[in-house]
């Protein structure tokens, strides 16, 4: 009866890890991370004298 109780209790263990863990890798992905609002291209316009 104490190896089915040990054997319950790891089991129940992991599965709160692995809910933890999924949780945790939804939470890093779904951040947004910060973004810089500059281009890293610019392109030099000529004054329309035509």
């Amino acid at each position: 009866m104490s190896r089915l109780i040990a054997a319950t209790g790891t089991v129940v263990i992991a599965a709160v890890l692995a809910v933890g863990a999924a949780f945790g890798i939804v939470a890093v992905l779904d951040a947004v991370p910060e973004q810089p609002n500059v281009p890293l291209v610019t392109y030099d316009t000529a004054p329309a004298s035509r």
